[in-house]
């Protein structure tokens, strides 16, 4: 639901999902952790997340994140906060060779693990804050594995359901610190977009060869996502992108196979990529359910050569060709650094971001201010 303070963001409001690229500063602190304690680690961080902010701010943004310089992975500050993971599953993934996480004891969560880092956020700025959380669909298709898993849940969806208890805690805890808007990150979901995936084709991330049907798994996430939306009593965002991983997508395929499965989605804007090819099409917005606003990725997180303003603009215009200009936000496709070796600088990003509020602006004028 819009809040007093998310009503009073303007049409084509600027936002990023979430992370941004850490200095090498912060992923030293990260990685050395251990090594320092409790108190000198969060006080050197503190001042990190508040340069974050400052960022964020002096380049214009609406919406403000703490950048997610807390965390090392967007998911995996989360599991191991929670506890109950073990690195011990092999895959590969771009022709890489990994060993990533799996559940493998009950989590426990008896208070949120988030809270603090919020609450430091709203402290540290006056502006619309957003915090992201992982869904329970994204986590346990990843996570949950039958070989490492199954004493712990016995099944996917036993592990799903405990996800969104802990998730949906989460959530009104962040409301508690002063979030404005909460947004739950699935990237899953884009998977039932790539036709390769459902055709059961090869496909270079190995954690992703299983069988993908639309029919009988979406509403299950969906449940899941819903069962953290109902009741917040905050603006909440959903955000589907193509899972970066230096500078490449996991997966391609644009929104047309997932729109018209939003229909019972409770939450507010959902937030989808159109910078580059094979992820979005403009067009996909005619299927966007009426409920629904959209974050429109306008900014390519994965080059190094920023946008032009125009560029941005451009495509902001076509978005509000097909849905009103005022449920239509702006910001890049996905987080600068899901994880915190990412390769974009943060130079860079505040170079996208300047040309972004840039055309934000442009496009206020061109389509709201004109018609007042």
């Amino acid at each position: 639901m819009k809040t007093e303070r998310t009503s009073e963001l303007p049409a084509f409001f600027t936002q990023v999902i979430g992370s941004l690229p850490r200095p090498q500063m912060v992923r030293d602190l990260l990685t050395r952790r251990e090594e320092l304690s409790a108190d000198d680690f969060r006080r050197t961080l503190d001042d990190c997340v508040r340069f974050a902010i400052r960022l964020q701010e002096q380049v214009g943004l609406d919406v403000i994140s703490d950048g997610e310089w807390r965390r090392s992975h967007y998911i995996g500050e989360f599991l191991s906060r929670v506890g109950g993971f073990e690195r011990c599953r092999p895959y590969e993934h771009q022709g890489e060779s990994k060993v990533t996480d799996v559940v493998v004891r009950p989590m426990s969560a008896a208070e949120p693990v988030f809270a603090d880092d919020a609450r430091f956020l709203t402290q540290q700025t006056d502006r619309c804050t957003k915090f992201a959380l992982p869904s329970p669909f994204l986590i346990a298709v990843r996570y949950w594995h039958e070989d490492h898993s199954s004493g712990a849940y016995p099944t996917m969806q036993h592990f799903m359901d405990h996800l969104a208890e802990i998730l949906s805690a989460e959530a009104r805890a962040l409301l508690e610190a002063g979030i404005d808007i909460v947004q739950i990150d699935d990237p899953a979901l884009t998977y039932f977009c790539d036709p390769r995936l459902t055709s059961g084709a090869e496909i270079h991330d190995e954690r992703l060869r299983r069988e993908w049907n639309a029919e009988e798994q979406f509403p299950r996430a969906l449940t899941a996502i819903n069962s953290i939306a109902d009741g917040l009593q905050a603006e909440v965002h959903l955000h589907c992108c193509h899972s970066v991983y230096k500078r490449q997508s996991d997966v391609i395929g644009d929104y047309k196979p997932i729109l018209p499965r939003l229909q019972d989605a409770r939450v507010d804007r959902i937030n989808l990529e159109f910078a580059y090819p094979q992820t979005g099409d403009v067009g996909d917005l005619a299927l966007l359910p009426d409920h629904l606003s959209v974050g429109m990725g306008v900014v390519d997180v994965r080059t190094q050569q920023p946008q032009s303003a125009e560029s941005i603009e451009s495509l902001g215009a076509a978005g509000a060709e097909i849905i009103s200009p005022k449920r239509i936000a702006l910001n890049p496709d996905c987080g600068f650094a899901p994880g915190a070796g990412e390769p974009p600088t943060i130079d860079e990003a505040y170079g996208k971001l300047s040309h972004l509020v840039i055309a934000a602006r442009r496009l206020r004028r061109r389509f709201v201010e004109k018609n007042d």
